[in-house]
């Protein structure tokens, strides 16, 4: 009951921690409108596509996972907070496992994540995206698997630093690559890019997620597109996922 109880806590304060910073909750509507109407304005001609899709269906779902990707990431700034006031050496004296802390965080920051790729899902909606919103069902549980693996490395990230001005040069030495080179602004198939640009985000994970996303809201029409077959797609992610939870108690074990 104890392991219970303390996942359960660690995970109810991080949904509470997003939901009282109004900050958050007000950028994770302008961001997303920005690289919609904006970037996609933009660059809509620069790719070749199917006559079937347009680039805004396909940058929706890219931007979906650069908004798990950057919220994940910057999660783990709350373990440095954490440090500074003394509540995680609180935590990890607590009669509670190493392992329900770090899954009791990384569960709770995951929801926060999922919770703004939501809204990123409907402002697509609101802005006449066609993308069915019977979609959202299956995607809902790829954006959840999608964010564990990303929430684990921020909190292994932050587990190693001191401050918050490391972490933030750390993340966003991270972040970025992950993000570009995720095939999240651009189709990785189709000959427009070099072999080794997609060779390179062969070996992202982000890749994979993006591409499972567009392979649920776009079907049939994504797949002279598509990096692997939906299946493919999950498992590379959940591998990816168990490895970082690996890594993750290990580096919570390592912390006093």
């Amino acid at each position: 009951m104890s392991e219970a109880r303390g996942f359960y806590t660690l995970w109810l304060r991080e949904i509470k921690r997003f939901y009282r910073d109004r900050t958050r909750l007000v950028t994770s509507f302008i961001q997303p409108l920005l690289w919609l109407v904006i970037f996609a304005a933009a660059f809509a001609t620069r790719f070749a596509l199917p006559a079937n899709l347009t680039y805004r269906q396909v940058i929706l779902p890219g931007i979906i996972g650069q908004t798990l990707l950057f919220t994940a990431m910057f999660m783990g700034i709350n373990v440095i907070w954490d440090k500074e006031f003394g509540f995680m050496k609180e935590i990890l004296v607590s009669p509670v496992s190493r392992f329900t802390i770090f899954m009791g965080k990384m569960v709770g920051d995951s929801t926060d994540a999922l919770l703004q790729g939501i809204i990123v899902f409907v402002i697509g909606l609101a802005l006449g995206i066609p993308i069915s919103p019977i979609t959202f069902f299956y995607a809902l549980p790829i954006m959840l698997l999608i964010t564990f693996g990303l929430v684990s490395i921020g909190l292994v990230i932050a587990s190693f630093m001191g401050n918050l001005e490391g972490f933030g040069a750390i993340q966003t030495f991270v972040n970025l690559p992950l993000f570009f080179l995720s095939g999240a602004l651009f189709p990785l198939k189709g000959g427009s890019l070099p072999s080794w640009l997609v060779d390179i985000a062969a070996w992202n994970p982000l890749t994979y997620g993006v591409d499972a996303l567009r392979n649920v809201t776009l079907g049939a029409a994504w797949t002279p597109l598509q990096i692997q077959p939906l299946w493919i797609d999950i498992g590379v992610v959940a591998l990816f996922d168990g490895i970082m939870i690996v890594v993750g108690t290990w580096a919570f074990t390592r912390m006093k």
